[in-house]
């Protein structure tokens, strides 16, 4: 065989978005946009700040092109790697480091590089149903044996199941919060209980378990609850960001790493991150999007409007008799499917125009996953579609 068999096949079966989200690019194209009900990618429909293009026109205008877009150091530009610190420990109280921040092509880019750095021969990984499915791409490529904890009532940890999953081989757990797909929040009492339990563990088998924090819908929280940034609350974690949702860039392809400062070897660690990005290709972030970050950190896109979206889908198939699980954060709603099969459901789900995430590849049966990061006129246009399906199954009983 002149390939490698396991990414050929991982090149031949796109994901279950993806696929679907090009089904709707494609059905688009007979039916007309406004008669696709496209809620299939995290897509962001906000647009970005305003200062956002002003920095990139002031950058175009008044920096070098030499410097623009030239080489920066394979970790960051460490101005831009200084202002991340700067925001991180003026809004969260943290004590970040910048000599611990390396600057990745998006969250994507950040979580290959860690779980590579992380890993060591017969190493496991944990992740907590439902997961984004690319964490079992990223794990398994870096040889981690992949293991999940089944979800709780509530979407969040099911510590019964985490109990049964967890031994003497368990390096990493990636928590998600807010989730994508249910929209759960890890609160500040959740962190600290899995903080408080992971400290025995680490005690019991003697050797430190770190957590992943995958934090691309950090400022996508509704409700004022307060955002728990895990460093400050367990010492072998670290966190991988992105801008892509924040800033409304998913197609810049910027994010970061960071290493607790606290983490037992902490040095070691981030030094095994840029031997990462260097063994993957990894390193220098596209420059002119470090520079962009560097002056518009702090900003983020208009985030009440997202809130605007979920409460009135919402409400609306609450009201149509559907059962969802409430999200907290992100712009995600996991709503249960009609039938067992959550793959039957969204088949017949398309016939209506709707495009809906079954929630097998999520790691959990029978749910569907509704990006509504779309306008509210095509949230409220799509209603008529949601009710003409949920009275199809209706009229089958």
């Amino acid at each position: 065989m002149s390939y490698n068999k396991e990414m050929f096949e991982l090149g031949n079966h796109g994901s279950a978005i993806r696929e679907l989200y090009e089904y709707g690019r494609k059905r688009r194209q007979i039916v007309g946009d406004m008669n696709v009900y496209d809620f299939s990618i995290g897509n962001p429909s906000i647009e970005s700040p305003k200062i956002v293009e002003e920095t990139l026109v002031n950058l175009i205008k008044n920096k070098k092109s030499t410097v623009l877009h030239g080489y920066t150091s394979a970790v960051g530009d460490e101005s831009t790697r200084i202002s991340i610190k700067n925001q991180l420990n003026k809004t969260y109280n943290a004590n970040v480091d910048h000599n611990k921040i390396y600057l990745t092509c998006g969250a994507a880019a950040s979580l290959a590089i860690t779980l590579n750095a992380l890993y060591s021969t017969h190493d496991e990984l944990i992740v907590f149903a439902p997961f984004f499915p690319e964490y079992r791409v990223y794990s398994l490529n870096s040889g981690y044996k992949f293991v999940i904890v089944d979800p709780s009532p509530d979407f969040k940890i099911n510590y019964e199941s985490l109990e049964r999953s967890i031994n003497k081989n368990t390096k990493v757990l990636i928590i998600n919060s807010p989730n994508n797909p249910s929209g759960a929040v890890l609160k500040e009492e959740d962190i600290i209980k899995l903080a408080t339990y992971l400290k025995k563990k680490e005690k019991e088998f003697n050797h430190p378990i770190y957590i992943i924090s995958d934090e691309p819908y950090r400022e996508i929280i509704y409700d004022d609850i307060k955002y728990p940034f895990i460093t400050n609350y367990y010492d072998d974690s670290l966190v991988c960001y992105s801008f892509s949702k924040s800033l409304s860039l998913p197609g810049e392809r910027i994010g970061y790493i960071v290493v607790s400062s606290n983490a037992k070897d902490s040095d070691e660690i981030f030094k095994a991150v840029a031997g990462a990005g260097r063994a993957l290709g990894y390193v220098c972030a596209p420059s002119l999007f470090q520079y962009l970050i560097a002056n518009v950190v702090e900003e983020t896109s208009d985030i009440s409007k997202y809130k605007e979206n979920r409460d009135y889908l919402y409400n609306s198939l609450k009201e149509l008799g559907y059962e969802l699980i409430y999200p907290d954060g992100a712009f995600y709603l996991f709503m249960k499917a009609l039938e067992p099969n959550a793959i039957s459901f969204m088949e017949r789900a398309k016939k209506h125009d709707l495009l809906l995430v079954p929630s097998d590849s999520f790691g959990v049966k029978g749910y569907v996953r509704i990006a509504y990061c779309v306008s509210l006129e095509m949230i409220k246009n799509s209603i008529k579609a949601f009710k003409e399906l949920k009275e199809e199954y209706d009229n089958e009983k």
